[in-house]
C-alpha cells in the first residue's frame, strides 16, 4: 500500500468564492509540504521496516494521519439563468460526486445568490455523495436572532431552517461550517438533520498582532457587551481589555467607555461584523479622547452595504491605523485596495479547520 496514496476529496463554490476556494486549497497544499501541519509526524517507509513494533499498526496510523488533495472543480457548475432569471444550474460529470467526500464553499452575501446555491446544496447528497460539507464563511442574518417584540420576524432561524433541509449523506447529517457567527446560541437553530460547526477567524488577527511593532502597548477593546461576551476568552494574553457601551443622553445614542483605561495603548477594536460603521467609529473617537495613540479595528465580515466602507478611507474626524478584515463575503476583495484596509485570507483558517477533521485520510 502506498502510505501518500488518498482518495481526494471534491471542493466545489460558488463563483462569487474562486479566489477564496483556490486560497484554501493552496493552504492545504502547503500542509503537506510542512510536516509541523501535522498532527502526528508518520515515519518514512524505511523507518516502518526498521521499528521492532506491529509494522501493521504503524501503517494504519500513518494512513489515519495523512493529509488527503483537495480537488477544486472550478469548471465543474454552471451557474446559467433563464430568461426569466431563475437559475438553470448543471453539475457537469456529476457520476463523480458518488461515493466521495464533498465540500462546497457557500457565499450568502446577497438575497440573490441563496436561491442558487441552496438548489446545488440539496442536489449533491442525492448523487450519493459519501459525505458532504458546506462551508458557509459568513451566516448573514445572524444578526437578527432573537424577537424583542411581537411581530418581529428571528430570520436567523429561517435561514438556519434551510440548511437544516440538507438531504443525509452515507456518512450521515450534512456539515455546515460557520465563521464567528454573531451569537453562538444560534446553533441551536439548526435541527438535528445537519451539524453545525462554528469556529473563529480571531486567531488571523493574533498572528497580525504579534508582528506590531508596539506589541508591549496594544491593547483590545469590544464595542459592546456582546462582542466583549463572544470574543474576550480569546485574547487573554493581552494585558488591557477595554469594553465600551451604548447608551442614550437626551435622546441622542452615545458611545462610553463602560470598562478599562486606553491611555497610551494602541487599541485594536474587535467585533465579528461591520455594517455601516458608524459604532466603530464613535467607539474609535472615544478611545482617541480618553488617550489611546492610535486606533485599529478587525471585523471578520466586512458587510458595509451601500459602500458605506468608504467613510473610513475619507473621514478627517478619526483615522484608524489599520482595519483587518477577512474574505468572507466577496467584495471584501475590493475594499481591501483600499487604505486602511488590509485583507486576512481565511484560506488558511479553513484549511486548518478541514485538516483537522475532514481531510484525515479515514
Amino acid at each position: 500500500m502506498d502510505l501518500m496514496s488518498a482518495r481526494p476529496v471534491l471542493l466545489f463554490a460558488h463563483p462569487s468564492m474562486d479566489e477564496l476556494a483556490k486560497a484554501i486549497v493552496a493552504s492545504c497544499e502547503e500542509s503537506k509540504r510542512d510536516p509541523s501541519r501535522l498532527m502526528t509526524p508518520c515515519p518514512s517507509e524505511a523507518e516502518i521496516k526498521r521499528s521492532p513494533i506491529d509494522v501493521e499498526s504503524v501503517r494504519q496510523l500513518c494512513h489515519q494521519h495523512r493529509r488527503r488533495e483537495v480537488h477544486y472543480k472550478n469548471l465543474g457548475i454552471r451557474w446559467d439563468k433563464f430568461h426569466d432569471g431563475f437559475p438553470n444550474l448543471f453539475i457537469d460529470n456529476v457520476k463523480s460526486v458518488a461515493g466521495k467526500d464533498v465540500l462546497f464553499l457557500a457565499s450568502f452575501h446577497s438575497p440573490e445568490v441563496i436561491f442558487e446555491q441552496l438548489s446545488v446544496i440539496y442536489a449533491i447528497p442525492r448523487y450519493l455523495a459519501k459525505s458532504f460539507t458546506v462551508i458557509l464563511p459568513y451566516f448573514p442574518t445572524g444578526t437578527m436572532e432573537r424577537v424583542d417584540t411581537e411581530g418581529q420576524i428571528a430570520t436567523a432561524k429561517t435561514l438556519a431552517q434551510l440548511l437544516s433541509s440538507i438531504p443525509l449523506t452515507g456518512k450521515g447529517p450534512a456539515q455546515v461550517v460557520i465563521f464567528d457567527i454573531h451569537a453562538l446560541q444560534e446553533r441551536f437553530y439548526f435541527s438535528d438533520f445537519v451539524i453545525p460547526r462554528l469556529e473563529s477567524a480571531v486567531s488571523l488577527l493574533k498572528k497580525e498582532m504579534s508582528l506590531l511593532d508596539d506589541i508591549g502597548s496594544v491593547a483590545v477593546a469590544f464595542p459592546d457587551d456582546g462582542a466583549f461576551k463572544r470574543f474576550h476568552s480569546m485574547f487573554e494574553e493581552v494585558s488591557c481589555t477595554i469594553v465600551c457601551t451604548k447608551m442614550r443622553e437626551n435622546g441622542t445614542r452615545v458611545v462610553k467607555i463602560k470598562e478599562g483605561d486606553p491611555s497610551d495603548c494602541h487599541v485594536i477594536i474587535v467585533d465579528d461584523l461591520v455594517q455601516t460603521g458608524g459604532t466603530l467609529i464613535e467607539c474609535a473617537k472615544v478611545l482617541l479622547e480618553g488617550g489611546a495613540k492610535c486606533v485599529s479595528a478587525y471585523v471578520t465580515h466586512a458587510v458595509f452595504p451601500k459602500n458605506s466602507w468608504t467613510k473610513f478611507t475619507t473621514s478627517e474626524k478619526v483615522t484608524f491605523k489599520n482595519f483587518w478584515i477577512t474574505d468572507s463575503v466577496p467584495h471584501a476583495l475590493e475594499i481591501a485596495q483600499h487604505p486602511p484596509f488590509k485583507l486576512l485570507s481565511l484560506g488558511s483558517v479553513i484549511a486548518d479547520a478541514l485538516l483537522s477533521y475532514d481531510l484525515k485520510n479515514m
